[in-house]
């Protein structure tokens, strides 16, 4: 009989699925591998005696890490230790927005800040810009109970630089986790990542987040230098208003966003100026490269599915003879 679940884990060549409560173990069918289908976790699939059948429509994807179908990406960042990097919590801000995902934000390690001032400049940054926000101390038990309001009833993709405690953080709000955390590098204060692979955890029934190995190397080269000022809400209220249509708040004479930057948090603008010019470098890359590729003569792409290609001159070849053979049976007849 078939059924219907979702991937929680993916080892080596087996896929494991969590439908109604239990777990299998599944491989896939031969059929799915040579279609070539993206499958990771998340995925809903049927699957029947250990075997997928079919992997049904995503309703989002993130490719880096690969993450399919979940309700929001909640921004854990730290405090103190490593010291707060506005400009890395903007791009994954930016991130969640470019696809579509909702985001919230999650400020760990609070019992390390003596000075209220940085706690009050996010406040006073992210607030306005509709996000909801909770501070947290994985160490002290402090704000787990608003930090599992946030996650109540939905897949949540926790995304972070390592050593911010996301690991601490979920394993506050379950011991029996017991996932694997380290310190942060005194002479680097960075951390070191203890996730190795994606899995969806069982926080409740009904309440699940996913633990990523990090969203490495993330940077704004794959969109051209126009589009960034969408990813920020602020900027993209002046869009319009330019004396050029297509300025980039950069330098341009009449430029709505310059006349008014005193509207505008500095580190949100600064992130924005960072992101345009890594898509700058995308726009140069292309550029002389183009996009084109190279044309993949035997198979044809349909629906994230690969199936066999067959020549325009094939099928001409092949309608021709279609037309012989009817006419050839007219004269006989």
């Amino acid at each position: 009989m078939t059924k219907k679940g979702q991937i929680y884990k993916i080892h080596s060549d087996f896929y494991y699925v969590n439908a109604n409560g239990n777990s299998y173990e599944c491989k896939l069918r031969e059929v799915l591998k040579k279609q070539k289908q993206k499958i990771v976790v998340g995925d809903y699939v049927e699957f029947e005696n250990g075997a997928i059948e079919k992997v049904l429509d995503k309703k989002n994807y993130i490719p880096r890490p690969n993450v399919a179908n979940t309700d929001q990406i909640v921004v854990v960042s730290s405090v103190k230790e490593p010291e707060l990097d506005f400009k890395q919590l903007n791009r994954y801000i930016c991130f969640a927005k470019y696809y579509n995902i909702p985001a919230k934000l999650c400020f760990n390690k609070s019992d390390l800040s003596s000075d209220d001032t940085t706690i009050e400049k996010v406040f006073q940054i992210y607030e306005p810009l509709g996000y909801d926000i909770v501070f947290t101390s994985a160490k002290e038990n402090d704000g787990i109970e608003e930090f599992k309001e946030i996650l109540e009833g939905k897949i949540s993709v926790l995304c972070g630089n390592s050593g911010v405690g996301k690991s601490s953080l979920i394993n506050a709000i379950n011991p029996d986790f017991k996932l694997r955390t380290k310190s942060v590098s005194e002479k680097t204060e960075r951390g070191t990542h203890t996730t190795r692979h994606c899995e969806i955890v069982n926080i409740t029934d009904n309440t699940k987040i996913v633990d990523t190995p990090g969203f490495s190397n993330l940077k704004f080269d794959f969109l051209m230098p126009a589009e960034v000022g969408n990813l920020f809400g602020e900027i993209q209220q002046y869009k319009g208003y330019c004396k050029f249509a297509d300025c980039l708040h950069e330098t341009e004479t009449g430029c709505a966003v310059l006349e008014n930057l005193d509207e505008i948090d500095i580190s949100r603008y600064e992130s924005y100026l960072a992101f345009v010019n890594e898509a700058k470098e995308y726009k140069e890359r292309i550029k002389y490269t183009g996009t084109k590729r190279e044309r993949e003569t035997n198979f044809k792409n349909k629906h994230d599915k690969i199936a066999a290609k067959i020549s325009s001159k094939k099928r001409e070849s092949a309608r021709n003879t279609a037309k012989q053979k009817i006419h050839k049976e007219i004269r006989e007849e």
